[in-house]
């Protein structure tokens, strides 16, 4: 397994770990107090840290894997697997969490099956389709506006301490109206690139009838 495949596993290993962060832990009656208050304290801040890192390695693995001319079938499928596992598992969580509405992230996985389900039609042609220049500026949005929602408490923390006067509130507020903009921003971009996908591959819809 060359190394941009390798990053790419990384990226997939690392999504239980974003989520163990992420989500206070319940399983029927047994919940770790000390361990779901640290949690609810700072388990944005540390998920954010490994969502940045695990965003990196998608940053990172794409441009060894051009420039050694690394690019695989294989490389192609985790690429897009990771990505989708890594995004769809925090949005979920931050449905969990009451940050995001589940309309939104339902658009998002309707759009991802509807592109999967393409790809499995066109893999019957022996076609694999690498990511569109669209399609990545779609995860950018949807990875930056991810990365904005779990270290919001991060800067309310900040900016409350360089805003000792400020109105604590007002400073959530507008943390959160930036955070929500990001968000609506990456699912727009999320229904364009969907809709782009679909137009210029339903031809494979047409030849598999």
């Amino acid at each position: 397994m060359n190394t941009p495949n390798k990053l790419s596993m990384l990226r997939i290993f690392l999504v239980p770990f974003v989520i163990l962060f992420l989500l206070p832990i319940h399983i029927g009656l047994f919940e770790p107090s000390q361990w779901n208050a640290f949690i609810g304290s700072y388990g944005r801040i540390i998920a954010g840290i490994l969502f940045v890192i695990a965003s990196l390695t998608d940053l990172i693995d794409g441009k060894i894997a051009r420039k050694y001319n690394l690019i695989t079938n294989l490389g192609k499928f985790l690429d897009s697997l990771a990505d989708k596992m890594l995004v769809i598992s925090v949005l979920i969580a931050l449905v969990d969490l009451g940050r995001i509405s589940s309309v939104f992230v339902i658009i998002i996985v309707v759009r991802e099956f509807m592109v999967t389900g393409i790809r499995l039609i066109a893999s019957e042609k022996g076609v694999v389709m690498a990511a569109k220049m669209i399609g990545k500026i779609k995860t950018v949005t949807q990875m930056t506006a991810i990365i904005f929602l779990l270290f919001e408490p991060l800067l309310e923390l900040v900016f409350g301490k360089i805003l000792p006067n400020a109105d604590v509130s007002r400073i959530s507020f507008v943390i959160q109206i930036i955070g929500d903009t990001a968000f609506v921003i990456s699912v727009i971009m999320t229904i364009i690139s969907g809709i782009d996908y679909l137009v210029k591959n339903i031809h494979y819809f047409k030849e598999s009838n």
